[in-house]
């Protein structure tokens, strides 16, 4: 089974597909498991939740104070700005675990320096829309700390839902069933990569978006 655990819908500031669409492509795209990781915002989980024909992992994209954090399993909204910490022990308050995401990505990444002195439950070692430098820094780190870890697109748009997942044996009938089975080891992890043009079209976009923000990480 396929799970792409790190998707954006319109619940996002920066995402353009309504949630239900989302569950549309991947199931059309054979993707068996999503995660809709807005980014601090955990809206979207109730409305696609029980859509039954594919499994959905309740999930967010918490912005700490020094950079980006995957929750997976939550059952309610993580806020932002808490430091890398304060935001993990809310996430395992919340009855979810804490991945590191994207962690070489110079804007919104935590570093490797913040990663391995936090008490992270895995790490994201995929992502389509990092640079294949940065993945493969982001595999080699959780396999050097031997951590549980997760993949996925980072869709903003349908274009790309499915492009990075983890491959996780058949059998999970539910999200806690595919939580149980990222923690219990590495899985195998696939991603596209980002190109220069992207790259370009990315740097501009985030540009605007953070000077509209006054300045703030997203």
């Amino acid at each position: 089974m396929k799970a792409d655990l790190h998707i954006h819908s319109s619940f996002s500031n920066d995402g353009r597909t309504d949630p239900v669409t989302i569950v549309d492509v991947a199931v059309k795209r054979g993707i068996g498991c999503i995660a809709i990781t807005d980014h601090n915002s955990f809206e979207a989980y109730d409305l696609v939740k029980n859509d039954g024909r594919l499994i959905v992992v309740p999930g967010e994209e918490v912005s700490s104070k020094e950079g980006h954090i995957l929750a997976y399993g939550i059952d309610r909204h993580i806020p932002r700005g808490l430091s890398v910490k304060d935001t993990i022990d809310a996430i395992h308050d919340a009855g979810g675990f804490a991945f590191a995401a994207h962690p070489y990505r110079w804007w919104s990444g935590l570093g490797e320096k913040t990663v391995l002195e936090n008490p992270f439950d895995g790490i994201e070692a995929a992502n389509s829309r990092s640079y294949r430098k940065d993945n493969a820094s982001s595999a080699a780190l959780a396999a050097r700390v031997g951590c549980p870890v997760s993949a996925g697109s980072d869709a903003h748009t349908t274009r790309h839902i499915g492009y990075g997942y983890i491959v996780l044996p058949d059998g999970p009938a539910s999200w806690a069933d595919v939580i149980r089975e990222m923690m219990s080891g590495p899985l195998p992890a696939e991603s596209s990569n980002r190109n220069m043009g992207s790259t370009l079209r990315y740097g501009f976009k985030s540009i605007g978006l953070w000077m509209s923000r006054g300045f703030r990480k997203m």
